[in-house]
């Protein structure tokens, strides 16, 4: 009993000894215990950024919407194209043998904004191109047929319109006053879905995408998170006060769906545009005259540039407004009319806003020094002369109304005059393939650019046989012969 109670006291002496060991040398001490538990603390302390934003306490967008949504239409256009025996090089002169060539409709939607109480909606160009016929839908669930004013693809903007008063519709805001970060509106018919609001931030500004795909093409576009997709084109880009800001246009998508970037064109832009095709039928595109690349790192290196920053001529043109005013090769632009230039597309933007005549100050740095010059800004051509877009006029003969090709349907083109089919009746030409858009070059081995010119070049043919040259609007060029 003795030996057992030795034994028994002993083991329990080696465990406390065991277990006092242990908590000296594995037990954090008090204050490292601490600092683990305020290290804890503060983590959970620490804001969490989230990938959705939050508006501030007070911005509310029902007033913007309400408004937006009465003033923006759904578009609906159909198109009646021929089978695929048309686009043929002889198939005009089949339909002219063997009859009409089979037709059927393309029916494709968008969106529009109504800009005055009296029926004038701006849209995107490529929303109206080509139609046949258009539909507006109101938000009331009107529907009324419309015509187009006026087209600027330069832009990928068109003006239409219907008749009808007291329409509701939103006044113009200003774009060169937002901000990024500036809470917007994207209104329209995405998917066919009428009278659709989502909001956004306004991202970046100026941005070029390039998808006009042409050299005089103005891309100066307002980039947003705004969810928009197929149907939203020509639809509102409003700010919390309900005023226009942009028209919405294009998305960066790898799948043809929103996929957080969207694009819109200037309100300041569509203004000139709008103005110009009411005015005139036909933009005033004014050029500095100047042959232009945007500056980088490495450019500026390269050419001694004390920074990154402006717009680099790279070439003046003799005889434009710059030449005129005194700006050299080398100068970097800085500023038009006090707004700061860094990009190209900011370049463009800004004098996209003014019309030949125009009197602009252009700021630029030369050789490390500040110069401001006053730039009369001129047209294609190199004058201030304002272009009148011709009357449409209908020649009996061919049994078709025309007008004069606009410069920019002829730069597009590639050619230096023409007359464009605007309606095509039953006859010669219809029965030849001609359609609308078509542009007539030569008639009778004569240039034609006017009604004059295209009666003069008829009077020519002989035995009533007819020579014509013309180019498709998608670009195909062919030349046939016919009998009055």
């Amino acid at each position: 009993m003795k030996n057992f109670a030795k034994s028994f006291l002993g083991g329990i002496a080696g465990t406390l000894l065991v277990l006092t060991v242990m908590y000296f040398f594995i037990k954090p001490k008090e204050g490292e215990m601490n600092a683990v538990n305020r290290q804890k603390t503060v983590k959970t302390e620490i804001p969490v950024t989230r990938a959705s934003y939050l508006p501030p306490q007070g911005i509310d967008f029902t007033q913007a919407a309400e408004k937006s949504v009465n003033a923006v239409v759904h578009i609906k256009t159909e198109m009646r194209v021929k089978t695929q025996a048309y686009d043929d090089f002889f198939g005009p002169f089949r339909n002219y043998f063997y009859g009409y060539p089979q037709q059927s409709a393309i029916i494709a939607y968008g969106s529009g904004v109504v800009i005055s109480p009296d029926g004038y909606i701006v849209t995107n160009n490529h929303v109206v191109e080509g139609a046949d016929e258009i539909t507006v839908t109101f938000n009331d669930k009107r529907e009324m047929k419309a015509k187009i004013i006026g087209t600027a693809p330069s832009t990928d903007l068109a003006l239409i319109k219907v008749d009808a008063t007291d329409l509701p519709y939103l006044t113009y805001g200003n774009s060169d006053d937002l901000k990024v970060g500036e809470w917007v509106l994207a209104v329209g018919n995405p998917f066919n879905l009428t009278s659709t609001v989502t909001a956004g931030i306004v991202s970046a500004k100026a941005r070029n995408i390039n998808i006009l795909g042409d050299r005089s093409s103005i891309e100066s576009f307002i980039q947003t998170d705004a969810a928009v997709n197929r149907g939203n084109s020509g639809g509102a880009l409003v700010n919390t006060k309900g005023e226009l800001v942009g028209i919405n246009a294009a998305i960066a998508s790898h799948t043809g769906v929103y996929e957080g970037y969207s694009f819109a064109i200037p309100v300041n832009i569509v203004r000139k545009v709008v103005d110009d095709l009411m005015k005139y039928g036909e933009i005033q595109r004014a050029y500095l005259g100047v042959q232009i690349r945007d500056i980088d790192a490495s450019f500026a290196k390269d050419n001694g540039l004390p920074e990154v920053g402006g717009v680099y001529i790279a070439g003046v043109v003799d005889g434009g407004g710059a030449d005129d005013a005194g700006i050299r090769e080398g100068d970097v632009i800085t500023a038009i009319n006090d707004t700061p230039i860094n990009t190209i597309s900011e370049l463009t933007g800004a004098i996209g806003q003014y019309s030949p005549g125009d009197v602009v100050k252009v700021t630029v740095h030369r050789n490390g020094k500040e110069k401001v010059f006053q730039v009369t800004l001129k047209n294609q051509n190199g004058t201030t002369t304002l272009v009148h877009l011709g009357n449409e006029f209908f020649n009996d003969a061919l049994n078709v109304s025309l007008r004069k090709a606009k410069m920019e349907e002829l730069t597009n083109a590639g050619i230096d005059n023409g007359l464009v089919v605007t309606g095509v009746k039953d006859g010669i030409l219809k029965r030849g393939g001609i359609v609308k858009g078509f542009i007539i070059t030569r008639v009778n081995g004569k240039d034609v650019n006017s009604e004059d010119d295209l009666n003069n070049a008829l009077g020519l043919s002989k035995h009533r046989i007819v020579k014509l040259k013309g180019i498709y609007p998608n670009g195909t060029r062919v030349s046939f012969e016919f009998m009055l």
